[in-house]
């Protein structure tokens, strides 16, 4: 079935990117989300703000990040351009080293907070223009999307050991009786729809746990430019 389109903001965005093998999901959905609430899209660093998420959550760089670190970063230490910190495919062997330039030019702050999660408030934040950051658990079906279907909930389909999944919630619709979003994930243009995919509301409503709207820009403190 043809998915018919109520919202779609992916002309706010560009091109889908890989995070590779590290657990920097949460990072590139806020920075895209972020990206996309610029008056033009250039991809922001999601190294510069993977980095001081876990440095405010006291977290070591080869472990996820938090939803509430994250957004502290966002409006408290900010991001530069892509270029300024480009996205590392792996660590560095001493970790001591993992630090941004010296210097990466301009900082971009931007504020956001989290939201109470329901389907419905996804669609709603969509229907005022705005992307949501969206925590979902992973299952089998969310790695094989069909590239011209709907990733629906089904009895049995498996949640894995650590479920935990950040991605962009960017449109809405609905196919025949079911109501669905459609979301940007951060696994490279091969996944799903040319790295989109469509979720119905019973998939959501079974593995969504939790979700962030950015909103205005914000100053970002020079001491904490300066980190």
């Amino acid at each position: 079935m043809m998915v018919t389109a109520v919202v779609d903001l992916r002309a706010q965005f560009g091109e889908v990117r890989d995070q590779g093998d590290r657990p920097t999901c949460l990072a590139f959905a806020a920075s895209d989300a972020h990206a996309a609430c610029r008056p033009a899209w250039e991809p922001l660093s999601s190294e510069y703000a993977f980095f001081h998420a876990q440095k405010r959550a006291g977290q070591p760089p080869d472990r996820g990040t938090y939803l509430e670190p994250m957004l502290e970063a966002l409006r408290l230490d900010g991001q530069p351009l892509e270029y300024s910190w480009p996205y590392l495919a792996t660590l560095p062997p001493d970790l001591t080293s993992y630090a941004p330039p010296a210097s990466v030019g301009e900082i971009f702050g931007r504020d956001g907070g989290r939201q109470s999660i329901g389907f419905d408030r996804i669609t709603g934040a969509l229907d005022n223009g705005k992307p949501v950051i969206t925590l979902m658990k992973l299952t089998m079906a969310f790695f094989q999307p069909p590239v011209q279907g709907v990733i629906d909930y089904v009895d049995g389909d498996d949640v894995f050991p650590v479920p935990r999944h950040a991605v962009i919630a960017v449109g809405h619709g609905s196919t025949g009786s079911t109501d669905v979003v459609l979301i940007r994930n951060s696994w490279g243009s091969s996944w799903g729809q040319d790295g989109y995919a469509w979720v119905s509301r019973a998939f959501v409503e079974k593995n969504l746990f939790d979700m962030a709207i950015l909103t205005e820009e914000t100053d970002v403190p020079h001491c904490a430019a300066a980190a």
